[in-house]
């Protein structure tokens, strides 16, 4: 009989994952079998352990499923993998049109072919975008509060109180394809795989992960002051921030190269990346 290997997170879903993943026990047929997969250390003999019609379920975020892609990026995965959305952003979930907390759907296709960043001489897989400027320092700044606080880190708060004084945009040179562009007060320049990130904003309408022709989407939000970008940016969470053409530029390629004046906090999936 085929058993179902869940995979869950403990850190997602503000600390409530372990829990939420009990919650396959009435949704799956099969027998279940935990394991913590931030105490996963080998994936290879992992996997070897699982008889040829057992499966993985990924119960937690966008963040959880990063690590698994990046743990297994070396790895011809043969067994099934689905997914059980029970973090606090869930933008892949959002962007494939799955509910969170609903019936664990397969998302095998979804891991295959993802694209990758290099930053400081390391290389990731991600999967919904990578965010220099503001979405960095809200990550950033998130980050301490986390360090100091039990309590569920506002990101959005963060977000406005950087627009009104606390983060500084910078000067930006964006490389796309060998094409060269520059942008002056660039408020945030996300690469995207998918339409959102960020808790749901959708940076990039047009995009589609599944698209034949492999493309990623850079949007950037620039030029503008403080109030005027304010006024913009809670378009972003519809999408429509994209008909404010000069101060929202989104260009779409294969290599993306961003180049700051200054350092600034970088994320992945969520994770930080400081300088």
């Amino acid at each position: 009989m085929a058993k179902a290997y869940i995979l869950y997170n403990p850190l997602s879903g503000n600390g409530t994952c372990q829990e939420d993943a009990k919650l396959l026990e009435t949704m799956v047929q099969d027998p279940v079998e935990y394991f913590d997969i931030t105490r996963i250390t080998n994936y290879s003999s992992f996997l070897a352990a699982m008889e040829s019609d057992d499966y993985l379920i990924l119960a937690g975020g966008d963040g959880t499923l990063n690590r698994f892609a990046n743990d297994t990026a070396d790895l011809s995965m043969t067994h099934e993998v689905l997914y059980f959305p029970v973090g606090t952003g869930n933008d892949f979930a959002r962007d494939i049109g799955v509910e969170p907390h609903g019936k664990p759907v397969s998302v095998t296709k979804y891991l295959k072919d993802l694209p990758t960043v290099t930053v400081k001489g390391n290389t990731y897989r991600f999967i919904n975008a990578v965010g220099f400027g503001l979405d960095g320092y809200c990550c950033e700044v998130g980050d301490e509060l986390r360090k100091t606080s039990d309590k569920k880190v506002n990101y959005g708060g963060i977000a406005v109180r950087g627009l009104l004084g606390r983060y500084t945009p910078t000067n930006a040179t964006v490389t796309v394809d060998g094409e060269k562009h520059t942008f002056r007060k660039v408020w945030i320049a996300p690469t995207l795989f998918g339409r959102y990130y960020g808790g749901g904003m959708m940076a990039a309408p047009d995009q589609n992960r599944m698209n034949e022709n492999k493309s990623i989407s850079l949007m950037l939000f620039h030029t503008a002051g403080r109030l005027r970008t304010l006024c913009v940016f809670p378009n972003i969470f519809s999408g429509k921030h994209v008909k404010f053409k000069k101060m929202v530029t989104v260009l779409q390629g294969h290599e993306i190269t961003v180049e700051f004046d200054h350092p600034v906090a970088l994320q992945v999936d969520g994770e930080t990346i400081l300088n």
